[in-house]
């Protein structure tokens, strides 16, 4: 996520809200059919009202911490649930402590954590060690809006299936921005940013894995590269690194003398990027979000020439999740939490480009007229005009792999 991978901290958030008496329709279900209830979801909502649930996520961007800080005070009026947003700045050391309260026999309502946002291998990692509640996501109301068939991976996170213990959340794709009157024809694969970089030496780069941008450039280059994409899928290997990532190296090795720096040297995270661009010292940035440069240009960071694409034969993408850690003690709230984030008026209000800009994992041309319209918006400067096709990650296994040998080849 991945887009989640930070260093931790403990800084709390919370909101206290009036509770309403009565919970709005559409809150009680779906917006069409509240008859169309889980026969279990009644009793959830009751056995949430009150609680207060932890939610651990990423705290670096404002305008994601002002999102939940909406978020909160929705659910304590709706709901009775009170959201406390744990601040954190890297998801592993979350799976980390809830692996160590396991350890410590910590029962199932024992936990610190009520809810984590999560994907990639932190979720594996959960996965595999038996960290997760039951799965729960297909039970909620407003799962059923959820674009399981164009958008697949809300049910595959990084090649591992899901199976319900993780609830799809937003979307994200490798996407790339540059100003175009300084680079008028945009590099469409990365061989084209190979030629790029060798006609403009110093004037590209990209971030310093493990950052998670960073690792998402190589990996792209991997998939554009490797013998076998099918075997990318699979639990990584020493024999399948080597035989799969051998290229990827050899490209790597021809770009780096033509970057920035000399490729001796690189940006710690992509903010650091963008802003190099924004300075004319770069031509082109990358992010995880095709709406970031447009949220740049309305914050009046990024000159309004900036436009956004994509590759032409698609670039990485994945789904970003939340999750119930096994030992929750706010169970029913947790789930609440997750539907009302699933909620059209909830992925609407995500998604605008002056509040978050963050893609919907609904299926908008399926909701009932009047939440279909919540997602009508003009298209807005430095949008991605058109989406390429969103490739499947590697196997969960194949960052900690490519990340360690990156650092061993390049990283001193």
């Amino acid at each position: 996520m991945n887009l989640f991978n930070r260093r931790q901290s403990l800084t709390l958030l919370g909101a206290a809200v009036l509770v309403p008496s009565v919970t709005p329709t559409w809150a009680q279900g779906t917006p069409t059919s509240p008859t169309t209830l889980t026969p279990f979801w009644p009793e959830t909502l009751r056995a949430a009202r009150g609680q207060t649930v932890y939610f651990n996520a990423w705290a670096g961007s404002e305008r994601i911490n002002a999102y939940l800080q909406w978020v909160s005070g929705e659910l304590q009026r709706d709901f009775g649930v009170k959201l406390q947003h744990v601040k954190i700045s890297d998801a592993a050391d979350v799976v980390k402590r809830v692996r160590a309260e396991k350890q410590a026999g910590r029962k199932d309502t024992e936990g610190t954590v009520d809810l984590i946002w999560i994907n990639g291998e932190n979720f594996a990692a959960m996965k595999r060690d038996a960290l997760l509640s039951a799965p729960f996501a297909p039970t909620l109301p407003n799962f059923q809006w959820v674009d399981t068939v164009g958008k697949p991976t809300t049910l595959v996170d990084f090649s591992v299936p899901t199976d319900g213990l993780e609830s799809p959340w937003g979307m994200a794709q490798l996407t790339f921005f540059a100003d175009a009157k300084r680079l008028p024809q945009l590099p469409q694969s990365m061989n084209e940013l190979l030629a790029l970089a060798r006609s403009q030496p110093g004037r590209i780069t990209y971030p310093r894995p493990p950052n998670f941008h960073g690792t998402t450039f190589v990996k792209q280059a991997l998939i554009e590269h490797a013998p076998d994409v099918k075997a990318l899928a699979q639990p990584v290997t020493a024999a399948a690194l080597e035989a799969q990532a051998a290229p990827l190296w050899r490209f790597l090795d021809a770009l780096h003398p033509h970057l920035w720096r000399g490729g001796k040297q690189f940006p710690q995270n992509s903010a650091a990027q963008r802003q190099m661009m924004a300075d004319g010292e770069l031509l082109l940035a990358l992010t995880f979000n095709p709406n970031e440069a447009a949220n740049e240009i309305a914050a009046k960071r990024l000159s309004a020439a900036v436009q956004s694409w994509q590759f032409a034969k698609g670039t990485i993408g994945n789904t970003h999740f939340v999750a119930i850690p096994y030992n929750a003690p706010s169970k029913a709230g947790a789930q609440v939490v997750a539907n009302f984030l699933l909620s059209p008026a909830a992925q609407a209000r995500k998604a605008d480009i002056d509040v978050w800009g963050d893609p919907t994992v609904l299926d908008v041309a399926r909701l009932p007229a009047a939440e279909r319209a919540r997602f009508a918006s003009a298209m807005r400067p430095g949008q991605l005009a058109q989406s390429a096709p969103a490739l499947p990650e590697p196997h969960a296994s194949w960052v900690d792999a490519l990340e360690k040998e990156w650092t061993r080849r390049y990283g001193v």
